[in-house]
């Protein structure tokens, strides 16, 4: 059964006001799809907490002692870049994900995007990784509830022309090992795995190039119109050098359609 909506806005209220008291943190923001109103009543609440890594102010330990059900990692658990750790917690029979955001770090890569620079890092449940301007794209559409963070408003012009052509090299690249590399060993599981992981790195560089921000993977391929990969993944009649050729052939597609040059 779905919940009245003025019970959700109560809820928020209580979530909001209770993540801003915590020590050191600057303000408090809604993301996901709760932030862009396309969420549905099972979907989490993603929130974020900005604090001041400087400032030794924000610690695990004060999310952990409101008491709420679930796991609080420390800062770094969850790779140490800049998706640097969190919560995941029950709050009055809620499902909150709670990401810690240090603001010196944030203001740090919102510089960098807009030089066009960034890198890619690892993270759990992430085929392709992550760019460090995910939390720049965050800032583009989140909802700021307590408090103030930095405002994007735009897709930075140098970051647009510098993101397709790195991620459309990696995936370039990841296309090429696999014929060279997996497919003469006759590794199913490989070129399968290196197709999939190739088809996430051109989405990135298809929404690159249009100008829209990534936060994460969940609905990137639909978003970049490759959903036709899922057809050559499924097809056991292709042989493992004639999937990695269809694959670049598809996902190249997208890219020079999408703006960028891929010769």
């Amino acid at each position: 059964m779905s919940r009245p909506a003025q019970d959700d806005t109560a809820f928020l209220d209580h979530l909001a006001d209770r993540l801003a008291a915590l020590p050191g943190v600057r303000a408090v923001a809604l993301g996901g799809s709760r932030a862009q109103g396309t969420h549905t009543d099972a979907s989490d609440w993603d929130t974020a907490v900005y604090y001041r890594g400087s400032e030794g102010e924000f610690a695990p330990r004060h999310l952990r002692e409101t008491g709420w059900a679930g796991e609080v990692s420390e800062i770094g658990g969850w790779g140490g870049g800049v998706f640097n750790g969190g919560g995941w917690l029950e709050v009055d029979g809620r499902r909150v994900d709670v990401h810690y955001r240090d603001l010196d770090s944030v203001e740090h890569e919102l510089r960098e995007a807009e030089a066009g620079r960034f890198r890619v890092e690892p993270l759990l449940f992430h085929l392709a990784g992550i760019p460090s301007y995910l939390v720049v794209a965050e800032l583009a559409g989140n909802r700021v509830l307590r408090g103030a963070a930095p405002r994007v408003d735009t897709y930075p012009a140098a970051l647009r022309a510098s993101a397709p052509q790195e991620w459309w090299g990696r995936a370039g690249i990841t296309l090429h090992y696999a014929r060279a590399g997996n497919v003469q060993l006759g590794g199913r599981t490989e070129v399968v795995g290196a197709v999939a992981v190739a088809a996430m790195q051109a989405g990135h560089a298809v929404l690159a190039a249009r100008g829209e921000w990534v936060t994460n993977e969940k609905r990137l391929l639909a978003r970049a119109g490759l959903r036709e990969i899922d057809q050559l993944l499924g097809d056991g009649s292709l042989g493992l050098g004639d999937l990695v050729d269809r694959a670049r052939e598809v996902l190249e597609r997208a890219v020079r359609e999408a703006g960028h040059e891929t010769a």
